[in-house]
């Protein structure tokens, strides 16, 4: 087999911590300028499970013992790891937890620096209707045929139209990608790179990854009670609240969140109280484990959404 037709496989993690309400993946230098997930090269003589040779990489690079972890997706797309030699295969992964302090040669980076379009919680990002759907609608009118038409418009819809879906975050980044709104497609494809690029780019496809880590917590903070991995053991409801928010991209309705916390028994007070340098004390609560056992699924439902999101 010659070096073009070889495969290899890559392991990415994307590490993923939220401090007050910002939402964070730790990225590592890795001789250039774009941002990269911790990673690095499976080697079976080496390493007994993919995961065990995931967590020899991470903790050689970013000197973090990792907790929570699961797998992601493999990403094995032709062109979307740049470098000699064959084919790469990245098997890919997402880790929670608290933010720590940062190793030489690491840096925790919000994740909307990547993803700005995804950000709700203030308003709609003005980007959407400035910048993405008139590109987008050109990307449509482009297509070699009506079919093809179509069916763009229809993932434009979905993806950016009225009933916005916080967990197409993957969807979202594809469809930005092909149409060239994005830096990776013109490094991947070697085409000259023309108009606005959104977000900031990472390594191979490392922002890909990213992505899919996004969505799927997204989706998991809905029926596993993940957003615990991320929190401290003591916190208050609204620093709960804000974490969830952070981490879906929403703003939610105070008081119908809280009725949902209380009616699946996720949290319990502690009878202490928290002393913030402003305002009222607010009383600290922890996760109930119990709850693991209780039932099956137990999330955190995200609720009404305050304000209208077309």
């Amino acid at each position: 087999m010659s070096a073009k037709e070889s495969v290899s496989i890559g392991l990415s993690a994307a590490i993923v911590a939220v401090e007050a309400d910002r939402p964070s993946v730790l990225v590592v230098a890795h001789g250039g300028s774009e941002d990269a997930l911790p990673f690095g090269p499976f080697a079976p003589a080496q390493h007994r499970t993919l995961e065990s040779g995931l967590r020899k990489w991470v903790g050689e690079q970013t000197k973090f013992d990792l907790g929570y972890t699961e797998q992601l997706y493999t990403f094995g797309d032709k062109g979307r790891h740049t470098g000699g030699g064959g084919r790469v295969v990245s098997v890919g992964y997402l880790a929670l937890t608290r933010l720590g302090r940062e190793a030489p040669g690491t840096q925790w980076r919000g994740w909307y620096h990547y993803f700005p379009w995804e950000d709700w919680r203030d308003a709609k990002p003005a980007m959407i209707e400035t910048t993405i759907l008139p590109a987008l609608k050109k990307f449509a009118k482009d297509a070699p045929n009506a079919e093809t038409a179509e069916l763009r418009r229809e993932r434009i819809n979905v993806c950016f139209g009225e009933g916005w879906d916080e967990e197409r975050v993957l969807e979202r980044y594809e469809l930005l990608y092909e149409a060239g709104l994005v830096e990776e497609f013109y490094r991947d494809s070697g085409k000259a790179a023309k108009g606005q690029r959104l977000g900031t780019p990472m390594l191979f496809d490392h922002r890909r990854i990213l992505a899919t880590a996004i969505a799927r917590l997204r989706g998991k903070l809905k029926y596993r009670p993940v957003v615990f991995e991320l929190m401290a053991p003591t916190f208050t409801l609204l620093e709960l609240q804000r974490v969830v928010e952070a981490l879906a991209g929403l703003r939610l309705h105070k008081q119908n969140f809280r009725r949902l916390v209380a009616e699946q028994g996720l949290v319990e007070g502690t009878g202490k109280f928290s002393a913030p340098a402003r305002g009222r004390p607010a009383e600290l609560f922890h996760f109930r484990r119990e709850v693991l056992r209780e039932r099956p699924a137990p999330g955190m439902r995200l609720g009404v959404r305050r304000g209208k999101l077309s």
